[in-house]
């Protein structure tokens, strides 16, 4: 059996925005779909502040993805979804990393031939290529990845000052080798990647969307002692030390991120 799906690739109103390997991110120019004159002047002003819908596209020639739970919108082919845990100890495995990373503790598994696409999203989609390396990712941008890769929990090196800092305790990481789809709220081209040779990274702010799992992450005091962090006027940062790269995502709608390398 085949399949043929039209009106896709093949529109006007829509661009593939980015490819890698079977991974196609499509973005929408226009939301055709106006059924009152609220609708038309909100997808005006959107379309207007680069605000499009965009869908992950994801085609398997006998290949696995992984999925967040509730992303598949529909698929085509031989393709067989299981649950992705396997036995009884795999689901508490999953329970405990969801309740220390806030995603879904069941990530489905798609394998088989055929073309799989995801919910559309205003969020902005990043295709990225782990190779032999272990990336973390801030907390809710997973989408998909393939299965090659390896999903796990990542602490932080001092769990007594990200408490004070009032920042998640763990994150998830992605190891191995593959491609990793993300839902990000920045452009990758707006992305500032800091690389580290043994250095030091000072973030005011929640402003690093993934990093190096090498780098030790830390919540610290951003002066000597608390009288000097009051004086700064910062209070406490994030810290990212050793080797290894962050991306920041300065133009994000907090405060400016004082970024200090030692």
């Amino acid at each position: 059996m085949a399949f043929v799906i039209n009106n896709l690739k093949d529109n006007s109103n829509v661009v593939v925005k980015e490819q890698l390997g079977g991974f196609t991110v499509l973005e929408y120019l226009e939301d055709l779909s106006n059924t009152s004159p609220m609708d038309a002047q909100m997808n005006y002003y959107m379309s207007r502040s680069n605000m499009r819908k965009k869908q992950l596209m994801i085609e398997l020639r006998n290949s696995e993805v992984t999925l967040s739970a509730g992303a598949m919108q529909y698929m085509a082919g031989h393709i067989e979804m299981t649950s992705g845990v396997k036995g009884v100890g795999g689901l508490m495995r999953n329970l405990v990393s969801s309740s220390v990373t806030g995603t879904s503790a069941i990530k489905p598994l798609y394998k088989g031939t055929g073309t799989i696409m995801l919910e559309t999203t205003y969020k902005y989609l990043w295709l990225i290529n782990v190779d032999n390396d272990e990336i973390v990712v801030e907390d809710n941008m997973f989408l998909a990845c393939e299965s090659s890769l390896t999903l796990a929990v990542s602490a932080r090196k001092s769990l007594s000052s990200a408490v004070l800092g009032k920042e998640g305790l763990f994150n998830l990481s992605a190891k191995g080798k593959g491609i990793l789809a993300l839902e990000a709220p920045i452009p990758s081209e707006e992305a500032v990647v800091v690389e580290l040779q043994n250095d030091v990274l000072k973030v005011d702010g929640n402003f690093a969307l993934m990093w190096s799992s090498s780098l030790d992450f830390t919540v610290e005091k951003s002066g000597k002692t608390l009288l000097g962090s009051a004086a700064s006027g910062e209070g406490l940062v994030n810290v990212y030390r050793g080797t290894g790269m962050v991306w920041l995502a300065p133009l994000m709608d907090y405060k400016a991120p004082a970024i200090v390398t030692k």
